[in-house]
């Protein structure tokens, strides 16, 4: 036996090893019958109708719950349709026009017993700890911490300033996820044929081929793992980047020397044609740490002495402004009370303030807060 196939030994040893771990640790959420469970059903209704309990469609499902969670579970076991279409409406944020695609209080109450009980215990084991995406403990405010925690981790191994961080972002990434590279990933994953036939019927109404749907929690777990290979590439994989975070499309890399970073963007797009995602090369560049880091709009810089500046975008505060003057027409046409000016303010400011050092940004919003709405 050769050297060589004495290392493949130990990695296919070791291997098995991690799987057989897995599998325990996962024990028996590997289930159809949690999804079909009228108690774990019970518990989806109670957390999806959280927020949206004024709405007419929930009000009505809630008045014939047990009914309604009993037809679920039939159709369930039956194997039947049990999707309802889509409520369609068009979403334009910061210049970017969303095409949503809610889903109907009947289904998302089925989606999230799959999301809850089958596929976020066993997908979100395989995640990096720096996947900051939307899951439990995490979110925007994880992100921007083990940022803020990995440009302090640089500078104290390297006493300097001085060092590059790629930033890559991928190009129209939800609708361009690719379902067969998707469904390869999660038959990996799970076992149970029923389980999986339930989640590919649910993500491949989006499109043929790609695509995922906003407003669908499948798709939102979905989108969550679907570039894990990546992720595992550069922390862990050949590449062996300490200082990496990912949130959704949005990607960091920090190291010392800018042409390994380089050598990492050909490695990741390596990586992103065997996933079919598409790298936009227009927003992926490298920068200096001494100059900023833009990341999920927020600009983030290393300074010499080992400090992190958190800046805002210029955006968020002519966006605000612009609100602001907005809100000054609405009041004089009564379509808007102060009352509701006075918290969305406070709201936008006690948050833009915790994120941000911005106390001067923040007294010139206050100066024209109250030329506007108080003297």
């Amino acid at each position: 036996m050769t050297s060589e196939e004495r290392r493949q030994g130990r990695y296919e040893r070791r291997k098995a090893k991690r799987e057989a771990k897995r599998r325990e640790k996962i024990g028996d959420r590997d289930s159809f019958d949690l999804i079909t469970d009228l108690d774990n059903l019970n518990a989806a209704f109670k957390k999806a109708q959280k927020t949206v309990h004024w709405k007419e469609s929930v009000q009505r499902y809630e008045m014939n719950r047990i009914g309604n969670l009993i037809e679920a579970r039939r159709k369930l076991l039956a194997g039947e349709n049990v999707q309802q279409g889509f409520i369609q409406f068009t979403l334009n944020e910061r210049g970017k026009t969303r095409n949503i695609k809610g889903i109907q209080i009947a289904e998302r109450v089925v989606q999230k017993c799959l999301c809850d009980q089958v596929l976020v215990p066993i997908l979100s084991r395989q995640l990096i700890h720096d996947n900051g995406a939307s899951l439990k403990d995490k979110g925007v405010q994880f992100a921007v911490k083990r940022l803020i925690t990995h440009l302090s981790r640089y500078y104290r191994q390297n006493g300097t300033n001085e060092g590059y961080a790629l930033l890559i972002d991928f190009s129209k990434f939800y609708d361009n996820v690719d379902h067969e590279a998707l469904f390869k990933m999660l038959d990996e994953q799970i076992k149970d044929k029923r389980v999986k036939e339930l989640t590919f019927r649910f993500i491949s109404v989006f499109g043929e081929g790609k695509s995922l749907g906003m407003g669908s929690q499948v798709s939102q777990i979905a989108a969550i793992f679907f570039p894990n290979l990546i992720d595992h590439i550069v922390k862990d994989g050949p590449l062996r980047i300490k200082f990496y975070g990912r949130y959704m499309d949005d990607i960091y890399l920090i190291h010392r020397d800018k042409k390994h970073l380089e050598f990492c963007l050909r490695e990741i797009e390596k990586a992103c044609a065997t996933l079919k995602i598409t790298v936009n090369m227009k927003k992926t560049r490298i920068v200096k740490l001494r100059y900023g880091i833009l990341f999920l709009k927020g600009k983030y810089a290393l300074t010499e002495t080992g400090k992190v500046l958190r800046l805002p975008c210029r955006d968020s505060t002519i966006r605000q402004t612009r609100k602001l003057k907005k809100f000054k027409t609405l009041l004089e046409a009564g379509k808007m009370t102060f009352k509701d000016i006075r918290n969305a303010y406070q709201s936008w400011r006690g948050a833009f303030k915790k994120r941000f050092q911005v106390y001067y940004k923040i007294q010139k919003i206050d100066r024209l807060y109250d030329e506007l709405f108080i003297k």
